[in-house]
């Protein structure tokens, strides 16, 4: 079973945004977004058999990406790691988050289900839609 991350998307005020910004960060020839982390995951090879990237946007779980790679990079300030993501962005159940630093690990078990998906994971009303109605309590 694949193990996930869960990343706070800081900054950011919707599923377009993150796509827009991480188009904006990613030089052409790459072969997709990546995003740079203090910390290497210990459970590397979990995460790479079929994990993904989920981030929390405004307080909720909104999207998740495909991760590729994850590889160390150098930086001035030492060794550092770089996740590289697929492009797919995959809107999902938004699922109430309290903010963190860093990133966490996310069991399969625990992860929202996709938005595209059938059962607990299809939705009527956009995502940003509902996850204000959480927000508020009225659903």
């Amino acid at each position: 079973m694949a193990l996930h991350l869960l990343k706070m998307a800081v900054g950011i005020e919707s599923i377009a945004h993150l796509k827009r910004v991480q188009k904006a960060r990613t030089a052409a020839d790459a072969p997709g977004p990546v995003h740079v982390t203090r910390h290497m995951p210990k459970r590397r090879d979990e995460i790479l058999d079929g994990g993904s990237i989920y981030w929390v946007i405004k307080g909720f779980i909104r999207v998740r990406q495909r991760l590729v790679g994850i590889e160390p990079v150098m930086r001035e300030d030492g060794r550092h790691c770089r996740l590289v993501l697929d492009w797919t962005l995959v809107p999902t159940e938004p699922e109430p988050r309290q903010p963190h630093q860093g990133w966490r690990y996310l069991e399969a078990d625990k992860a929202p289900a996709d938005l595209k998906g059938q059962g607990k994971g299809a939705s009527r009303m956009p995502a940003e839609m509902e996850a204000d109605l959480k927000n508020l309590g009225l659903l």
